[in-house]
C-alpha cells in the first residue's frame, strides 16, 4: 500500500521514539515475557526478498513464481516476502486490477495467483530448499466488497452519518477502514492470522501500515500466533514501538530517506553517524531494522534505484547489506529494473539482463557468513572510522565473534583522497569480492572514484 505523507511516517514517529525512550526498559522485559524467542534464531544472519507475484512473471500466479526460487536458493535468499495473495476487491478498485492491498477476502488465495493448494506447495518447496515464507498482512483496511462488509458494518469505521470510511488522511479510495475498537473484528483477524499459519504452514507477516492500527491490537495477535507456531514479525513503520512486544523488525524508512536525501546533496555521511547513534539510544536493543534501497512503494510511486541514487545504487546497496539490520532485495533488483511498475495494472518484470545477480550474491554471502553482520545483539556494533573527509566518505567497522569487516565508501559524485584514521583497525583484511589480501595502515590513505565502495573483512 502508498504510505502516508513522509512527515506522518518519518517526523512523526521520531518524535514518538524519542518521547517512549524513558520507558524501555519496562517495555523491553514484558517482550521477553511475552514472546516464545526474540527473535527467531533463524533470521540471525537473514535477508528478505520482496516478491511482487502479479509482475514477476507472464503468467503472474504462484506456480509460475515457484519455478524461479530455485535461482533465488541459489542466489542466497533466505526470506520470501509475498505481497498480499489475497483475492482483490471490485468495488472502487483503482485500474483494471487493482491493489493488493484492497482486500476482499482474508483467507483466500486470489484466483488470478492460483490455488491454495499452490500456495501450500509453494510454501512446502521453500521449507525444502531451507526458505522462510511470509504474507504480507493488511490489517487496518479491507476493500469494498471484503466479504465481511454485508453482516458486520459495524466492523469498519463511520462518519457521523453512518457511512463508512476510508483511512484517515490517506487517498486509498479503494479501501474502506477498519474500526478497531470493535473486538469481535479483532478476533476475526487474530483468526485469520492463524488461519495461514494453520493452513499454509507460513512463517510469518509483513504487516502493511502497521502503525495505523492499535499497537495493543498488534501484542495481543503476536502471543496468540506464536502460540500455535513461533513467526517472525515485520512492521511497515519506522518507530520502535511496535518493536518492544510485537514485532521483529520494522522499516529503515529513515536511513532510506537520509540515503536519497545524500545523493541530492541535502546531507551527508556524518548525518548517517547521527542516525546509528539515535537507534542505538532509541530501540529494543534485539529488534531489527529493514534496510533497503527500493521495494515496491519507492519502486512505483517515487522513483527507480537510478532515478533516485543515480550511480550511487551500489554503494548504497553495500552499505545496507552491511550496517545494522536485515537487506531487502526487492523483486527485478537484481536484474537493474530500471522502471516503474505499475501498481493497478499487468507490467511485467524485465528478467533479460541478470548482471547485477552476482553483486548481489557476493553481498548475501558476504552477510550471511560474516559473524560480525548478523541482525540484533549477535552482530557488530557499527563504529565510525574517522577521516579528514568526513563529510563525503563513511568508513566503519564492525566486529563480533572473531570476525571483523571494515566498509569505506565515497558518497559523493566526486572523485576524493581521504586520510582515515584506522588506529586499532589497522592489519591484513581480505577483500570481500576477490579475496586478495591487503595491508591496511593505521594512517590509510585513499583515492576513491565517484561513489565507490571498498570491504573487507578478516
Amino acid at each position: 500500500m502508498k504510505k502516508l505523507n513522509q512527515i506522518v511516517l518519518g517526523m512523526a514517529v521520531l518524535a514518538g521514539m524519542l518521547a517512549g525512550c524513558q520507558n524501555k526498559p519496562a517495555a523491553k522485559a514484558v517482550a521477553e515475557e511475552m514472546k516464545t524467542e526474540k527473535p527467531l534464531e533463524w533470521s540471525r544472519n537473514a535477508n528478505i526478498y520482496e516478491v511482487n507475484i502479479r509482475q514477476y512473471t507472464p503468467e503472474g500466479t504462484l506456480n509460475a513464481f515457484a519455478k524461479h526460487m530455485p535461482r533465488l536458493k541459489e542466489m542466497g535468499v533466505d526470506i520470501l516476502w509475498l505481497m498480499p495473495v489475497y483475492p482483490i476487491s471490485e468495488k472502487n478498485r483503482k485500474g483494471s486490477m487493482g491493489s493488493y492491498y484492497a482486500v476482499a477476502d482474508y483467507q483466500a488465495v486470489n484466483p488470478e495467483f492460483g490455488t491454495m493448494d499452490d500456495l501450500k506447495s509453494l510454501v512446502k518447496q521453500a521449507h525444502d530448499m531451507g526458505m522462510k515464507v511470509i504474507l504480507d498482512w493488511v490489517a487496518n483496511h479491507t476493500g469494498w466488497d471484503n466479504i465481511i462488509m454485508k453482516d458486520h458494518k459495524d466492523w469498519y469505521t463511520q462518519n457521523e452519518k453512518g457511512e463508512i470510511v476510508i483511512p484517515e488522511g490517506t487517498d486509498w479510495s479503494d479501501t474502506a477502514d477498519l474500526n478497531y475498537e470493535n473486538q469481535e473484528m479483532r478476533k476475526y483477524m487474530i483468526e485469520s492470522l492463524k488461519f495461514w499459519l494453520t493452513n499454509a504452514d507460513v512463517d510469518g507477516f509483513r504487516c502493511d501500515v502497521a502503525g495505523m492500527v492499535p499497537t495493543d491490537f498488534w501484542e495481543a495477535a503476536r502471543k496468540e500466533l506464536d502460540a500455535v507456531k513461533p513467526v517472525f514479525m515485520l512492521a511497515e513503520d519506522g518507530g520502535h514501538e511496535l518493536l518492544e512486544n510485537a514485532f521483529d523488525m520494522g522499516y529503515g524508512w529513515d536511513f532510506h530517506h537520509i540515503m536519497n536525501d545524500v545523493v541530492k546533496g541535502k546531507k551527508t555521511a556524518n548525518d548517517m553517524e547521527a542516525f546509528f547513534t539515535k537507534i542505538d539510544t532509541v530501540f529494543p536493543a534485539d529488534s531489527y531494522l529493514m534496510n533497503f534501497i527500493t521495494n515496491h512503494d519507492e519502486n512505483s510511486w517515487n522513483g527507480t534505484i537510478e532515478e533516485r541514487m543515480g550511480e550511487g545504487g551500489k554503494a548504497f546497496a553495500v552499505l545496507t547489506f552491511t550496517m545494522p539490520g536485515m537487506p531487502l532485495i526487492y523483486s527485478g533488483q537484481e536484474a537493474g529494473m530500471n522502471k516503474r511498475l505499475k501498481f493497478f495494472e499487468k507490467d511485467e518484470i524485465d528478467w533479460s539482463n541478470e548482471t547485477l545477480a552476482p553483486f548481489y550474491k557476493q553481498l548475501l554471502s558476504l552477510k550471511s557468513s560474516n559473524k560480525a553482520l548478523q541482525n540484533g545483539i549477535k552482530g557488530g556494533k557499527i563504529v565510525r572510522i574517522p577521516s579528514d573527509k568526513n563529510e563525503a566518505v563513511y568508513a566503519f567497522t564492525r566486529e563480533a565473534e572473531g570476525n571483523k569487516v571494515i566498509v569505506i565508501l565515497n558518497l559523493g559524485k566526486e572523485p576524493v583522497k581521504a586520510t582515515l584514521e584506522m588506529d586499532a583497525n589497522a592489519g591484513n583484511y581480505a577483500c570481500y569480492k576477490d579475496g586478495n589480501k591487503h595491508d591496511l595502515a593505521a594512517k590509510l590513505a585513499v583515492d576513491m572514484k565517484a561513489w565507490e565502495y571498498r570491504v573487507y573483512v578478516k
